[in-house]
C-alpha cells in the first residue's frame, strides 16, 4: 500500500491538470516530507486502480479521489497492486498521473467495504514451479477406525501423509486467508466407501489441487501451507515411517524405510544393511549431505536426515541430498580392504569421480589410470592413485580468513597436513599455498555462533600464531 502525503500545485477538485471535462486528465503531485497523501487500494479493477484520498495530503488538495489509469507514463490498466505501488515509490519527488473521475456512487461500488480494509493484500501474480506430488495413498487402521491417507512428496521426497479431511481443512483455511483468490475445486466428499478406482481419482484430484495452489508463490510459501506440509499432529499407525533415497558411490541409489525422527546413525545402519555392508566395512563409510556439485558435508550422529531431506527440494543429486561416501584417511588401512569387493567398488567409483572433478591430480599418470579404469582393474587403479596429490583429502568451499586482507582461502584436510590455498573472493585459485603439518598444530577451537574455525600453529623458534577461518563447515 502506498500511503504518502505531499504538497501539490494548486488546482480545482475536478479540474486539476489537463484534459477534457469528465474524461482522463493529467495531474502533477509534488512530494512533501510526509509523502504524497493517498492509498492504492484493491487489486485490479476495470479501468485501473482505485485511489483513496488520505487526510490533508497533496491529493486531497488536488482532489484526486478517482481511478488511476496511467502513472509516470506507464500504463497500469490491469496491473497488479504491487506493480502500481512500486511505480509510485520509484518517483523521487513528483508523480505525473493520468486520472479518470468517477461519480460518487460508482466510487463506492469500487471501494472495498469498511470491514475488509484491514485485510492484508496479496500479490498472486508471482508464480513458481513446485515439484509437489501425491504418488500413492495408504489404508490405515487406528483405534478401530479405518481410513485412507495420501502421501505427499516434494521433488521425489516424502513430506507427510494426510487424510482427506485435512485437505478440506486446508482448503477452508486458505480461502479465509486469501479471500480474493479464486481457488481450484477440491475433490468432493463422498458419503460411502470409495473403490480403489475412486480413491486413485481423488488422489489425482488432490495432487492437482496442491500443484495449482502451491504454484502461486504467496500461497505456497504461506504459514498455512507450510504447516500443512509438515508432519501431522495425528500419529497414524505406520505413517510415521518415511522413505529416504540415498545416493551410493557407484552412482546408483538405495531407498530405505525409517522413522521420520531417525538419527543419522539409525539411517546409516539401515543403508548399510540394505546394501549388504558388514559391520567392519561400515566403519569406513558415512552419510553426507550434498551441499552442491563440489562439496558434501558429513552428517553429525544426532542429526535428523529426514529434515534435511525435505528442506533440500532442489539438490545437486537428482532425487536426494543424502549420499554415502568413504570416511577413511589412511591409505595403509584402506589397502587392507583390497579383498572386500563392496568396499573396493565404492572406493573405486568415488576415486574416479574425484579425478574427474579435479580433486585428485593424476597428471603424468592420467593415461595409465584411464586404461586401468576402462579395464575395471579397480585394485590396481586405486594402488596407483593413492600416490597422487589430493587422494583421501577433503576440500572445503572457499571462505574468508583473518590472515588475508583481500581474497579468500580454500582449506583442505588430509592425513598429512592442513592446507590453505589462496584464492579470489569468487574462488579462483591463486599461486600461494600454505601447508601446516599436524605436529605444527598446537590448539584448535570452533566458534559456532560466529561460524569460524581457529587454530594455533608454531614453526621453529617463531612465536605461536592463531589463524581464524570463517566458514559454517
Amino acid at each position: 500500500m502506498a500511503d504518502e502525503e505531499g504538497e501539490a500545485r494548486p488546482g480545482a477538485r475536478n479540474g486539476a491538470g489537463e484534459g477534457p471535462p469528465g474524461g482522463p486528465r493529467v495531474v502533477r503531485i509534488v512530494k512533501s516530507e510526509s509523502g504524497y497523501g493517498f492509498n492504492v487500494r484493491g487489486q485490479v479493477s476495470e479501468g485501473g486502480q482505485l485511489n483513496g484520498v488520505n487526510g490533508e495530503g497533496a491529493t486531497h488538495k488536488q482532489g484526486v479521489d478517482l481511478i488511476l489509469t496511467v502513472l509516470n507514463g506507464v500504463n497500469v490498466e490491469g496491473a497488479t497492486h504491487k506493480q502500481v505501488v512500486d511505480l509510485i515509490r520509484a518517483g523521487e519527488k513528483e508523480l505525473i498521473l493520468t486520472v479518470l473521475s468517477v461519480p460518487p456512487h460508482e466510487a463506492e461500488s469500487l471501494e472495498p467495504p469498511e470491514e475488509s480494509l484491514g485485510q492484508a493484500f496479496y500479490d498472486y501474480s508471482e508464480k513458481q514451479a513446485v515439484p509437489i506430488s501425491i504418488p500413492t495413498y495408504k489404508h490405515v487402521e487406528q483405534n478401530g477406525e479405518k481410513f485412507v491417507v495420501y502421501n505427499v512428496y516434494m521433488a521425489g521426497r516424502q513430506l507427510c501423509s494426510k487424510r482427506y479431511r485435512e485437505f478440506a481443512i486446508l482448503h477452508q483455511n486458505l480461502k479465509r486467508e486469501f479471500a480474493n483468490f479464486t481457488f481450484p475445486r477440491l475433490p468432493g466428499k463422498w458419503p460411502f466407501s470409495l473403490s480403489e478406482q475412486q480413491l486413485d481419482a481423488r488422489r489425482r484430484g488432490l495432487e492437482e489441487y496442491l500443484e495449482k495452489v502451491c504454484s502461486i508463490r504467496v500461497i505456497g510459501e504461506s504459514d498455512i501451507m507450510q504447516e500443512f506440509l509438515s508432519e501431522s499432529d495425528e500419529n497414524y499407525n505406520g505413517v510415521s515411517d518415511v522413505e529416504l533415497r540415498v545416493a551410493l558411490p557407484d552412482v546408483s541409489t538405495v531407498t530405505v524405510r525409517v522413522k521420520k525422527n531417525s538419527t543419522t546413525d539409525q539411517v546409516y545402519q539401515a543403508v548399510a544393511a540394505k546394501v549388504g555392508m558388514d559391520s567392519v566395512t561400515a566403519n569406513y563409510f558415512a552419510l553426507f549431505e550434498v551441499i552442491n556439485h563440489s562439496f558434501v558435508r558429513k552428517l553429525a550422529p544426532n542429526e535428523f536426515p529426514h529434515k534435511l531431506y525435505v528442506q533440500n527440494y532442489t539438490s545437486a543429486v537428482p532425487g536426494t541430498c543424502l549420499t554415502l561416501r568413504k570416511w577413511l584417511f589412511t591409505t595403509e588401512e584402506e589397502a587392507l580392504l583390497n579383498d572386500n569387493d563392496l568396499a573396493v567398488a565404492y572406493f573405486f567409483h568415488q576415486a574416479v569421480d574425484d579425478v574427474k572433478k579435479g580433486y585428485i591430480k593424476a597428471e603424468e599418470k592420467s593415461y595409465q589410470l584411464q586404461k586401468l579404469c576402462e579395464q575395471r582393474k579397480m585394485v590396481m587403479y586405486l594402488t596407483m592413485l593413492r600416490t597422487c596429490e589430493g587422494y583421501n583429502e577433503i576440500t572445503f568451499p572457499h571462505c574468508s580468513c583473518d590472515s588475508r586482507r583481500k581474497g579468500h582461502v580454500i582449506s583442505a584436510i588430509s592425513i598429512r597436513h592442513f592446507k590453505l590455498h589462496a584464492c579470489t573472493e569468487e574462488g579462483q585459485l591463486e599461486n600461494q599455498v600454505i601447508a601446516f603439518e599436524w605436529e605444527e598444530m598446537q590448539r584448535w577451537d570452533t566458534d559456532e555462533e560466529g561460524m569460524a574455525f581457529c587454530f594455533e600453529y608454531a614453526r621453529g623458534e617463531k612465536k605461536p600464531r592463531w589463524v581464524k577461518i570463517f566458514t559454517p563447515y
